[in-house]
Parts: structure tokens; C-alpha cells; sequence
């Protein structure tokens, strides 16, 4: 008999609610590992091969849980909010309590059956921490130098020296980066595929590896659709004809790295040049050409990852990778 485990998590905390048949029963526990082993010991009387655990993804609060209840066999998905949000709106749920949430996400892991999760390689997931912290620092840099312009003479010099101390900082982050790669044969592999293509750099390049590299997608649509970049028709009879906009479901701190490799590819990459010509031909505004590009490079990229062969220019005519 399934058994279904809606998980609620915070940062101290997570609610549980086992779904069996149409009966719950429910267990806050502590977000630590003492916590997980009082979840395994409350779960005891189960088949393991019978559950399957669900929660959001939530940053690193759950990643923890989600691979120790993998290692333990258990059955995991981790799934996006919005998708456990469109269920509630769906079902017209209007309670929201951590309790409450927990039995909705058991809910939609027995109605939706989503796709099993599984952690990702230790090398990847340093990967993603580096850039993660590279990404928080640069945000961090932002805020003082904004503090800056409007400071108080007095503490300009402070602003000054915090500022001089987040770039030396970012500086020996994106070093570890690019060492870390190195380091590894398949990320190094990896990332000089997608260096290859003229628009994306070191930089931009160490970002899309560790949001990519373990996923599986079988054509490049579905790689545009994860960062968002996927148009969205608003169309509805013959009456309602809205504007086909950028769907932005995915990433938006990968959409906002992808923005400047798009315009630089609009000038230097051949592919995408033409294609950016045709479109002002066809008299399309700025930022949906800017849009189109950033499309067109993650289908190249996808290109290149899937065949292992470093980017070639095919300007006549535009390329179909997938």
C-alpha cells in the first residue's frame, strides 16, 4: 500500500504529514540529523519500498533530509513551490499552517507522482556552492556601492573598505571556482564546451555548468524552459490575442548571468548575429531580440553538451541542436 510523506521545511524545523489511504498522521521534528533519525524511527512500522517522501525545493534547507532519506532508500522528490502552490489554488486550500502545508504537499505527491530526485556529485555540488557565494557576495558588493552615493562623509571610508574587501573577496572565490573545475576531468571537459561558444565566458560559463551539469534533458527546449527563457502565448478564442512574453518559470538569477552573453553574442557570435538581424528585419523590439538570444544560447550550449563538440559557427542558417 503507497504511502505518501508531505514535508514542510524550515530552517529549524519540519512538519511531516504521512498520507495512507485517505488518513493522516502528523510529527514536527528538528531539522537536524537527531531529527531525521526520530523521522526513520517514526516512519519504523512502514515498508520504506512503500513511501514516497515529497518536498519543495526550499534552498539548502532540505537538502539535507532529502539525501538522507535517499540513502536510506526511500523514495524523494523535490519539487518546485510553484508547482505544489498551483495544486493548493487548484484544490482552493485557505488554510495555511505549517501543518496544513505539510498534508497539502502529500497530497499532490499522490495526485502528481512526481519525478524521483537524487543528490547530485559531491565535485557538482561544491560547484554550486562557490557560485552561490560569489553570487551572494557580488549582491552584497551592490548594496554598499549604492550605500555609497548617497553616504555621509563619514562613513564613506568604511563603505570604502568594505567594498575594496567583497572585490579581493570575489576575486579569490571565482579563483577557487575555476580551480575546482580543473580539478575535475568532467566539469573541466564540460565547461570548455560551453567557453566555446562566443558570448559566454569563464565567468557566466562556471554559472550555467553548475546549474546544468546534472540535468537530464532530452532537447534543448526543456533546458530554455528550466531557466524560464520559454515564451508564454496569452491567447484565448479569437478575441483575446495578448502578447507572447518570456515565461520566466526557471532560474531568475541564471536569466539575469545570461543578459549580458546574449547582447555581447548579438555582436560576435555568428549564429546568433544573423538571427538577431532577422529579427530586427522583422521590426521585433530590442529586448525580445535580447530575449531570443539569451534562448538561442542555452540551445547552442545544450548543443555542445549533448555532442561533446566545441562550438562551430553556422551562419547561413539557423542551428538546431535537439
Amino acid at each position: 500500500m503507497a504511502v505518501y510523506l508531505g514535508i514542510d521545511i524550515a530552517s529549524k524545523k519540519f512538519d511531516v504529514a504521512m498520507l495512507c489511504e485517505d488518513s493522516y498522521r502528523c510529527r514536527t521534528f528538528d531539522n537536524s540529523s537527531a531529527g531525521f533519525k526520530a523521522l526513520l524511527n517514526w516512519t519504523d512500522g512502514v515498508d520504506v519500498s512503500e513511501i514516497h517522501a515529497c518536498l519543495e525545493a526550499t534552498g539548502n534547507y532540505g537538502t539535507a533530509l532529502a539525501t538522507f532519506l535517499y540513502e536510506k532508500e526511500f523514495k524523494v522528490s523535490v519539487v518546485n513551490p510553484a508547482r505544489v502552490r498551483g495544486f493548493a489554488a487548484a484544490e482552493m486550500s485557505r488554510t495555511k499552517t505549517d501543518k496544513a502545508d505539510s498534508k497539502l504537499i502529500a497530497r499532490f505527491c499522490k495526485a502528481a507522482n512526481p519525478a524521483l530526485w537524487k543528490p547530485v556529485p559531491e565535485s557538482l555540488r561544491k560547484l554550486q556552492a562557490l557560485v552561490r557565494r560569489v553570487n551572494a557576495l557580488n549582491g552584497m558588493l551592490r548594496m554598499e556601492c549604492n550605500r555609497a552615493g548617497q553616504a555621509d562623509e563619514s562613513v564613506r571610508s568604511s563603505l570604502r573598505r568594505i567594498t575594496e574587501h567583497l572585490e579581493q573577496e570575489i576575486k579569490i572565490v571565482r579563483h577557487e571556482i575555476q580551480k575546482h573545475i580543473d580539478s575535475h576531468n568532467e566539469l573541466k571537459i564540460q565547461h570548455t564546451l560551453i567557453c566555446s561558444v562566443p558570448g559566454i565566458g569563464v565567468v557566466t560559463g562556471a554559472v550555467i555548468l553548475s546549474f546544468i551539469a546534472d540535468k537530464k534533458f532530452s532537447k534543448a527546449k526543456e533546458a530554455a524552459a528550466f531557466l524560464g527563457l520559454n515564451p508564454r502565448q496569452h491567447q484565448s478564442g479569437s478575441s483575446v490575442r495578448g502578447k507572447t512574453r518570456m515565461s520566466k518559470t526557471g532560474s531568475a538569477y541564471l536569466r539575469s548571468v545570461m543578459y549580458m552573453p546574449a547582447l555581447v553574442a548579438l555582436k560576435h557570435n555568428p549564429d546568433i548575429r544573423a538571427f538577431g538581424q532577422r529579427l530586427r528585419l522583422a521590426g521585433k523590439p530590442g529586448m525580445l531580440i535580447v530575449g531570443a538570444a539569451m534562448r538561442k544560447l542555452i540551445h547552442i550550449t545544450f548543443g555542445v553538451l549533448r555532442s561533446g563538440r566545441i562550438y562551430t559557427p553556422r551562419p547561413e542558417e539557423e542551428p538546431v541542436y535537439g
